[in-house]
Parts: C-alpha cells; structure tokens; sequence
C-alpha cells in the first residue's frame, strides 16, 4: 500500500458493538453449508441429471469431486488463517490477485448468489402449487404468491442473529438427512432382497457426457465457503472453520456418493442412466413410491418444500454478507454495512437480498414468464459465476502464497502444490461450464451470451470500478479487500 493511500484512509471502527457476531460451532456452521446443497433438492432433482450424463459411474464422480475439492480445501483453509477476515472469496482474491481483481470477484459472488438463490423461491412456488392442488385438493394459487411468502420468510430469519438461522437450518437438515438414509436402505435392501449384483463403474474422461456429469456434481458442494464468512459469528474460528470445512465437503460427498449408489442398487448399474433419462424430474419421487409407499413419499415431497426454505435462507445469509462486507469497505452504499443493535446481524443487506428476489418475483409474474424455465436459467448462471470465483480464489491462493515464500514460508504442499492442483482441476471444469452453457441454464443461444456474457462483465466491471476508485476516492480504494472493523 503506498504511503498515499496510507494518509487518507479513514480510522476504522473496531468496537464490538460494531461487528457481526454469533455463537455457531462446528456442527451447526457444517448444517448451514449443507443447507445451501438442499440435499433433497439435490437428490430429488440434480442427482438424477448426473445419472442421466454419468450412469453407474455418478458415485465415483462424488468421491473424485471430493477429493479434488478436499485438496481445494487445503489451500483455502490455510489462506483462512492468514487473511482473518469475514470477506469470503472477496478477500481471498484482493490478498492474492489485487483490490480490482478481489472487487471483480466480489460482483461475481453477490450476483452469483443472488441467481442460485433465485432457484429457490420459484422452485418452491411450482412444488408447493403442485402439492396443494395434487395432492390436499386446495386452490390453484398463482405461483407468485408462494415465492413471495417464502421470500418473506427468510427475510425474516436472515434479519435476525445468525443464531437463528442455524438452529432452523439444522432442524430442517437433520429431517432432511434421515429421510435420505432411510431411501438408501430401503434401495440397498430391494437390492439385497432381489439377488442384483451391486457394482458400479468408474467414469470415463473419454465419453462425451463425462465434462457435464462433473460440472453438475461440483455444484453440489457449493456453498463451504461460508465457513469463513462467518469468522465473526462463530466459536473459535481458528479451530471451527477448518474442522466445519473439512467435514462439510468430505460429509457432502460421502452422503451424495451414498445416496447415487442407492439409485444404481434399485434400478440396476445397466438400467439407471436410461431410468435417469426416460423419468429425470420424478425419478426419486416414483423410486420411493415403488419402495416405501405414497404416505412416505408426500412427507418427502413437504420436506422437499421446508428443504428449499433452508437452501434459500443459507443463500440469503452468504449473500448478505457479501453485501455487508462491500459496504464496509465503501464500493456499496454505506447503510448495507450497518449492524443491528439487538441481533448482531447485517439486517439491512439481508432485507436488500430479499427485496431484489421479490421485485424479480413481481417483474416475472407481470411479464408472465414461464416458473418452470425460470429457476433453471437462474440457478445455471449462478452456478456458472461462483465456479469462476472458485478457480480464481485457487489461483489467488496460489499466487498469495508464491510471493509469501521469502518471508514466511509455509507447507509447499499446503501453500502451493494443493492450490496449483485445484486450480488446474477448477480451470478444467469451468471450461467445461463454458464450452456447455446451453445445457447449465437449460437455454437457447440468445440466453448463452446474455447470461454468460453478464458473468464475464461483472468481473471485468469490478476491475473497471476499482481503477475508478484509485483515481477519484482513494480512500475507498484503500480499503478494498481488508475488512477490519
């Protein structure tokens, strides 16, 4: 930092009443990372497109995303010891990369979460429609007004102490969880029962589908960067947010592994990728007619609603703190930045967040533009900026570490050779994301270059307004990045 910059940087407050702050442990900061997956939705909705693309060979793609993402992990926790803030990605980036690249990667975080987190409200809107007039008889109520409730509903959540929401979060996952296991075991059962030979197969790099089944598997790990975004609002951060990261991602591919390998003993390791293909959106929903019973399989489908309420509310919490963490350093308005008096929470851009999904949810319904496409425009573009933040922040990592190696020279393997790997495996994937748009957002060509060339100009406009920044207010530029309170 020149000395310039250095005199007309403004005094920082660091008094507690000022800070974020929580009481989360290992647990439930694990729960809030596995409720941004929504582990139904997941399993009821993305797992059956990894089978369609991946056949038998979809649990061995969760373990070797797990442990391409555990290396991942590596790099990331050690920068999370040396770069003590609560900026997430954000920080990361500006430490390695610099201020205009940790800016462009924080507009790519806010908005890439604001469109995975856009799925939720409209996806929850077209299954509860369905359940109450399918399945209790009740009205057919236009879809908007359910997305709006729920919108609603995690604002109010996400306003209060991140207390609260963990407590929610873990309730609704430990439900979540329990009906997952008891399909797996009825599934390994069935198979038992029926004398199949239970195997299933490595993937092959060669078959075409191979690049799409990883780019949907990866993005159900999304979401463990949270660990460090909460740094404020946890016990012990330097020994909860390593043990939650580590055991967020290996508990996510372990139980996803699990859970595609019940797929493959109850339709058979030949049969489940054209089962995947003939029936993707009610493969889960009719496999556990057949296995448990209809009773069963509506508490899945009302779990599968309160599972999109804790994926929304653990996207809402991230990207409020992105938003929290941009006001403080000034490149968003000010107010964003403000902590509630009683809560400890950034209330304000919670309740930003969830005005932007609600005036997305008054726009669409006014232009009468189709739920169903919808959500899977939004959460594919979202999917696809957080991938890009994920191989940048590696390389960050990477590059922070590289510079520090005559000062304070860590692990070559923690400090270089694990974030030198994950970046080459992220920069492989997201190349696969590009090259495969279309099929991400589930869109034509027109909707490829929108929304992929908005990835790109977000980045790209971080740049631009950090240069700004330097020239006119280099006292805001200053403070790019850092975080202290």
């Amino acid at each position: 930092m020149s000395s310039q910059q250095q005199a007309v940087e403004p005094p920082l407050d660091t008094t507690t009443v000022n800070r974020l702050q929580g009481n989360m442990g290992v647990g439930t900061l694990a729960m809030s990372v596995l409720a941004f997956s929504s582990p139904l939705a997941t399993v009821a909705g993305t797992m059956p497109v990894l089978l369609m693309f991946g056949g038998d060979s979809a649990p061995a793609i969760y373990l070797i995303m797990t442990a391409m993402l555990l290396i991942f992990s590596v790099g990331f926790v050690l920068m999370s010891s040396r770069i003590k803030n609560p900026g997430g990605f954000y920080s990361f980036v500006t430490a390695g990369l610099g201020k205009a690249a940790g800016l462009g990667g924080a507009f790519l975080a806010l908005v890439g979460y604001l469109f995975i987190g856009y799925f939720a409200p409209v996806f929850f809107a077209v299954t509860m429609s369905s359940f109450v007039v399918n399945t209790l008889g009740g009205p057919d109520i236009p879809w908007y007004w359910y997305a709006l409730v729920i919108i609603v509903l995690t604002t109010y959540f996400a306003y209060n102490r991140i207390d609260l929401s963990a407590k929610v979060l873990t309730i609704v996952m430990v439900l979540e969880v329990l009906i997952i296991v008891v399909y797996d075991v009825a599934a390994f059962t069935h198979n038992v029962s029926t004398g199949a030979e239970l195997s299933v197969s490595m993937p092959r790099p060669s078959d075409a589908t191979f690049g799409l089944a990883l780019l949907f598997a990866i993005g159900n790990f999304f979401g463990f960067e949270a660990t460090v975004i909460y740094r404020d609002e946890v016990r012990n951060p330097a020994r909860t947010i390593p043990r939650a990261t580590y055991l967020s991602v290996l508990g996510i591919g372990v139980f996803y592994a699990a859970t595609a390998s019940a797929y493959v003993a109850f339709f058979g390791a030949d049969g489940v990728q054209s089962a995947a293909a003939a029936d993707t959106s009610n493969l889960f929903h009719n496999s556990i007619v057949l296995l448990l019973g209809r009773i069963f399989a509506d508490v899945m489908t009302v779990l599968l609603i309160t599972s999109t309420l804790a994926c929304m509310l653990s996207i809402q919490n991230i990207a409020a703190r992105y938003g929290f963490s941009l006001a403080r350093d000034r490149a968003l308005p000010r107010a964003l930045g403000r902590v509630h008096p009683k809560h400890n929470s950034p209330y304000l851009s919670a309740l930003a967040v969830g005005a932007v999904w609600a005036v997305g949810t008054v726009l669409f319904a006014v232009l009468a533009l189709p739920p169903e496409q919808l959500y899977v425009v939004a959460s594919g573009s979202g999917t696809f900026s957080v991938l890009l933040l994920m191989f940048i922040a590696s390389a960050a990592v990477f590059v922070y570490f590289l510079r520090q190696r005559r000062n304070a020279p860590e692990s070559v393997w923690r400090s270089l050779v694990a974030p030198l790997i994950s970046s080459l495996f992220l920069g492989a994937v997201t190349i696969i994301a590009i090259t495969n748009f279309p099929e991400l957002v589930g869109g034509s060509g027109a909707i490829t270059v929108i929304f992929m060339g908005l990835t790109f100009a977000l980045f790209l406009g971080g740049f631009i307004y950090a240069w700004v920044l330097r020239s006119k207010k280099p006292d805001v530029y200053a403070r790019l990045g850092r975080q202290k309170y």
